[in-house]
C-alpha cells in the first residue's frame, strides 16, 4: 500500500535526465547571477585547458590526460562561484555583526561574494575590519611564539594547490608539530589506511585508458552527476559502448540512471538520453561490507565447483593471506548477508557470475564506502575482490577511489599527512637544518576533540570550512570560540570564520581562476587528480582585489613572521614557484624532474607500483584481509532505528551550497528534508510531507535535528538521508572508524519522531 502523499512546498517530480537541457539551463542561471556574460564563456572555455586552470571542483582526470574541455554544470558553477564580480568590502562588514552574520544560512554567507581585504575580528564593535598584511603576519607570530608547538592545529582543504601545502607542511614542521587535521580525514582516509594495507599505496590503480579496454565497472557508494560530474563523460561512453555497469547505492540517483550528454548533439536535439546503470541493487546503509562478502561467496563456492573462476596462479604468485580470507568468507552465512546488505543472495549471486565472466573489472567507490564506523576494512574487502581474480596490475582493470576536491590527494603526497615518514622526515631534517617533529599529530576528528578539551588554543586554515564539515557541531562550535588564534585563508566567507576566537584572522587569496603574478612573472600551481596524474593549472583573470595574495604567498608571510631563526628563505621561494618544486623534488620521490615534466601539457603519472604488480607492502605481496564480522547495524539501537546518510545536493559542492535546489531529486528552494522509505513510513506512521524531529539512537548521545520534513523517495528500506552538513549534528564526534578516524557520515543510527498531528493537520 504506498503511503498517503499531498503537496509539499517545493518537492515536485523531475523526470528528466542528468545532464542535458536541465543542466544547460542550471549553468546559464550561474553565469547570469555570478558573471559578466561577455567574460564569462571564455573563462569557462579556460577550464582545464594548457594554458589555462585546473577546474577546482572535482578530481576526476581529463580525457587522455589532456586539456579537452569537457561540459561539466558543477564545474561550471563551481568556476562562477569563484570568478563572480560580487564583492564582501570593508563598509559591508562594518554594517553586518558577526552576530548579525552567524543568522544567516551558509547559502547566503558564501553568496556575498569575495573576500577583498586581509580582515582582523573587533570585540567591541563584533565586526571584522581591515588589517594591513604585514600587521596581520606579525601578529600571527607573535601568538604562534608564545604557545607550545602542538597547541596549534594546521588544517588543509583539498582546493590547495602542491606548491601551497608542501610549504604549509614546511612551516608547521620547523615550527615544531605534525598537527595536521585536514579533508582527507573526512572523506578517503579510509582509503589512505586501508589501501596500503592491501596493495602498498594508497591511490586507486586505474587510469582513463583502463576504461577504453574494461569489460565491466561496479560502482559503489558515489553520486557522479553531483559530486564528481566529469566522470558522466566516461559512463556515458561505457555504457553506449555495451559495457556492464552495475550499481550498488542505498538511493536511486538520477545520473546512475539516465544521462544526456550536453556535448552529444543527437541527444540534445531529441531530448534522449542514454541508460547509464544496466543493473541497481539498493543496498542498505551500512551494509556494503555484507553485499561484497556474498559475491566473494558465490565466487568462492563456484571454484569449488568450477576450476579457473579464481586467478590462482596471481593468487599463488602474488599475494598473501588468502587461506584465511576465504575461510571468513565461508563461515559467512547467506542468512546474515541477506538481512544486513538488504539484497538477496540471487541478487548477489547474479554480481559475482558478472564479474566471473568480465576479463577485467573495475570497482569505483566513493564515500558511501568510507564514511562508516568499518571504513577501512570496507575498502579492503573491494581490494580482496578484485584481488580474486588478478584484477589489479591488468589493462581495464584495477581499484578506482573517486576523490573529492580537485587536489585533495596532491595534498597527501606532498606531505600534509599527521603520520610522516620517517624518511621523509630525514629528508626535510637533511635539506633545511632543523630536526622535524617524529611524533605523530592529530587528525581533523583529535583536532576538534583538543579543542574541546581546551588542550589546542590555535588553529590555522589553509582553506575550507573547518567546524562545518566536521560531525558533533553542538559540541564543536562552541569550542572554536575558545581558542586563543584562529586564521582563515580563503576567498569567500564561511560560517567557521564567523566563530570567531580571541583573535581571528581571514586572509583572502587568489582562486584557481586567477592571474598569480609575482617577483619573477606569471606563476603556475600544480594539482594531481584522482588517477595520479600531476599536470599545471594557470590562472588568467584579473584578481577579485588588488589586496589578495596567492597562497603560497600568504603562508610564507606567517612563516617568515613566526620562525625568526629559519634557515628557508620564504620570501625568495614565493618569487618563483619552479623553486618551491625543486624542493618538492629533494623531498619526495617521483618528481624527478618536476618543472620540466608539469610543462608538458598533461603533465605526469606519479609512481604507481601495484600497476605493474609490485607490492609495497612489508611483505612484498598483495595482502588478503579478514573482515571480522558484518553485523554492523546490530549494535543494539533498540526497534524503530534507522541508518542515516548525510548528502549532498546537486546544488552543492562539499560544504559549499551554490543553490537550494536538489533537481534530480525534486527539492526545489529548500534543504529541511529527509528522505525516506515509503514502507519505513507506513511502519512508523508517518506521512509525506510530516515534520519530525531525529535523534541519535546510541547509548549516551542525545544530539536531535528538529524539525525536517519527510519525503517520500526511492531509498533502501531501513535506510533515511538528509542533507550535509546540516544534518552533521546528529554525528557523535567519536562515531568513527578506530583505522582511520573518519567519521561515519553515512550509517548513524537515529530514530524519527512526529512533531505532533497538529502540525500535521495544518
Amino acid at each position: 500500500m504506498k503511503t498517503k502523499r499531498r503537496s509539499v512546498p517545493g518537492i515536485r517530480h523531475y523526470d528528466g535526465p542528468a545532464g542535458g537541457w536541465g543542466a544547460l539551463k542550471a549553468t546559464a542561471i550561474a553565469v547570469r547571477t555570478q558573471m559578466d556574460t561577455l567574460d564569462a564563456p571564455a573563462t569557462l572555455l579556460r577550464t582545464n585547458q594548457p594554458d589555462g586552470f585546473d577546474c577546482p571542483g572535482c578530481a576526476w582526470p581529463d580525457k587522455e590526460h589532456k586539456s579537452t574541455f569537457q561540459f561539466c554544470e558543477n564545474g561550471a558553477k563551481a568556476v562562477t562561484w569563484e570568478a563572480t564580480s560580487k564583492r564582501v568590502t570593508p563598509e559591508f562588514l562594518a554594517q553586518h555583526t558577526v552576530s548579525a552574520l552567524l543568522e544567516k544560512s551558509d547559502f547566503e554567507l558564501e553568496g556575498y561574494g569575495r573576500l577583498t581585504r586581509p580582515l582582523q575580528y573587533h570585540a567591541e564593535s563584533d565586526t571584522f575590519r581591515p588589517v594591513e598584511w604585514e600587521q596581520a603576519f606579525t601578529r600571527i607570530g607573535e601568538i604562534l611564539r608564545g604557545l607550545e608547538p602542538d597547541q596549534v592545529e594546521f588544517y588543509t582543504s583539498g582546493r590547495a594547490s602542491n606548491e601551497a601545502a608542501w610549504l604549509f607542511q614546511l612551516f608547521a614542521r620547523e615550527y615544531g608539530t605534525n598537527n595536521f587535521p585536514d579533508c582527507s580525514n573526512m572523506c578517503h582516509e579510509a582509503t589512505s589506511v586501508g589501501l596500503p594495507r592491501s596493495i602498498g599505496i594508497g591511490k586507486g590503480t586505474v587510469s582513463l585508458d583502463d576504461f577504453d579496454k574494461t569489460e565491466l565497472v561496479i560502482s559503489i557508494g558515489h553520486n557522479p552527476g553531483t559530486n564528481h560530474p566529469r566522470m558522466m563523460g566516461t559512463l556515458h561512453e561505457l555504457a553506449r559502448r555495451g559495457v556492464p555497469i552495475i550499481v550498488f547505492n542505498p538511493l536511486r540517483e538520477r545520473a546512475l540512471e539516465r544521462f544526456a550528454d550536453p556535448q552529444s548533439l543527437i541527444e540534445m536535439a531529441t531530448y534522449s538520453s542514454t541508460d547509464i546503470a544496466s543493473t541497481y541493487f539498493q543496498v542498505k546503509a551500512g551494509g556494503d561490507a555484507a553485499a561484497l562478502k556474498g559475491i566473494a561467496k558465490h565466487l568462492l563456492e563456484s571454484e569449488s565447483l568450477h576450476d579457473n573462476v579464481l586467478d590462482s596462479v596471481f593468487i599463488a604468485e602474488h599475494t598473501q593471506g588468502f587461506d584465511d580470507f576465504a575461510a571468513d568468507i565461508m563461515q559467512t552465512n547467506w542468512e546474515l548477508i541477506e538481512r544486513e546488505s538488504g539484497l538477496s543472495q540471487a541478487a548477489l549471486k547474479s554480481v559475482a557470475d558478472a564479474y566471473a565472466k568480465s576479463n577485467a573489472t573495475i570497482i569505483t567507490y566513493g564515500m558511501g564506502i568510507t564514511q562508516h564506523n568499518k571504513g577501512t576494512a570496507n575498502v579492503r574487502l573491494i581490494a580482496d575482490l578484485l584481488l580474486m581474480r588478478g584484477n589489479i596490475g591488468k589493462a581495464g582493470a584495477g581499484i578506482c577511489p573517486l576523490r573529492g576536491h580537485s587536489n585533495v590527494q596532491g595534498n597527501r603526497t606532498v606531505g600534509i599527512t599527521e603520520k610522516p615518514s620517517a624518511e621523509f622526515l630525514e629528508r626535510l631534517e637533511n635539506l633545511f637544518g632543523f630536526v622535524p617533529p617524529s611524533k605523530h599529530g592529530h587528525d581533523a576528528v583529535q583536532a576538534t576533540q583538543a579543542m574541546i578539551d581546551g588542550t589546542a588554543k590555535a588553529l590555522i586554515c589553509l582553506g575550507g570550512n573547518f567546524a562545518v564539515a566536521m560531525p558533533d557541531h553542538t559540541r564543536g562550535f562552541p569550542a572554536m570560540r575558545t581558542l586563543d588564534l584562529s586564521v582563515h585563508v580563503g576567498t569567500k566567507l564561511n560560517r567557521t570564520h564567523l566563530l570567531v576566537s580571541k583573535e581571528t584572522f581571514i586572509l583572502p587569496c587568489l582562486g584557481r581562476t586567477e592571474l598569480d603574478i609575482q617577483q619573477t612573472g606569471r606563476q603556475s600551481i600544480t594539482v594531481e587528480d584522482s588517477m595520479s596524474m600531476v599536470h599545471a593549472s594557470s590562472g588568467k583573470l584579473k584578481p577579485a582585489s588588488p589586496l589578495i595574495r596567492a597562497e603560497p604567498a600568504i603562508v610564507a608571510g606567517m612563516a617568515k613572521a613566526t620562525l625568526t631563526n629559519s634557515n628557508v628563505n620564504w620570501m625568495e621561494l614565493v618569487a618563483d614557484y619552479d623553486r618551491i618544486r625543486d624542493l618538492i623534488e629533494k623531498t619526495i620521490p617521483g618528481f624527478e624532474n618536476y618543472n620540466e615534466r608539469i610543462r608538458v601539457p598533461g603533465g605526469f603519472r606519479m609512481p604507481l607500483p601495484p600497476v605493474a604488480r609490485v607490492w609495497p607492502t612489508p611483505t612484498g605481496k598483495a595482502m588478503f584481509s579478514v573482515f571480522q564480522g558484518v553485523d554492523e547495524n546490530a549494535t543494539g539501537e533498540g526497534d524503530n532505528v534507522l541508518r542515516l546518510i548525510t548528502l549532498r545536493s546537486h546544488d552543492q559542492y562539499n560544504t559549499t551550497i551554490y543553490a537550494l535546489d536538489d533537481r534530480y531529486r525534486g527539492v526545489f528552494g529548500r534543504r529541511d528534508i529527509l528522505f525516506m522509505n515509503e514502507g519505513d513510513m507506513e511502519q512508523l506512521g508517518l506521512e509525506h510531507g510530516d515534520r519530525v524531529d531525529l535523534e541519535t539512537a546510541l547509548p549516551g548521545e542525545t544530539q536531535r535535528l528538529e524539525d525536517i520534513t519527510v519525503v517520500a523517495y526511492n531509498i533502501a528500506s531501513g535506510s533515511v538521508g538528509a542533507y550535509y552538513p546540516e544534518a552533521n549534528v546528529l554525528v557523535p564526534l567519536d562515531y568513527l572508524d578506530k583505522d582511520s578516524g573518519t567519521p561515519s557520515f553515512k550509517s548513524v543510527p537515529i530514530r524519527v519522531t512526529l512533531r505532533s498531528k497538529e502540525i500535521r493537520a495544518l
